[in-house]
């Protein structure tokens, strides 16, 4: 399983870091992916790394977010910075080799 956390209200233009601890699985040898869900909309990716480091983004959040991995702590991460009102939601990371979902954290950007 995933359980995701670090998520909090923030005003525009700040960060926050967001935590998936995999429990049964390894982080380091799958393919892991982030989403996005906004308030009322479809849940969206954000970002694919992979098991050898590579990484990919959406045009919304290129150059804003980034994802890495601790693999002694079987945790991916995903730092949000200059953070806008547009990236409120729910984030969600994934194990696309396993369909393995976590619960989400919810993040919110306002002032």
């Amino acid at each position: 399983q995933l359980m995701e956390s670090g998520g909090d209200w923030v005003q525009p233009g700040g960060s926050l870091r967001l935590s998936c601890v995999g429990t049964g699985l390894s982080v380091g040898d799958d393919i892991m992916t982030w989403h996005h869900q906004a308030p009322e909309k479809a849940r969206e990716w954000v970002a694919t790394l992979w098991p050898g480091g590579a990484t990919i983004y959406s045009p919304s959040v290129q150059g804003r977010f980034t994802v890495s991995r601790d693999e002694a702590k079987n945790t991916v991460y995903l730092q949000l910075d200059n953070l806008k009102p547009e990236d409120t939601g729910v984030y969600y990371c994934q194990d696309h080799d396993t369909s393995t979902w976590g619960q989400g954290t919810q993040v919110t950007v306002s002032s």
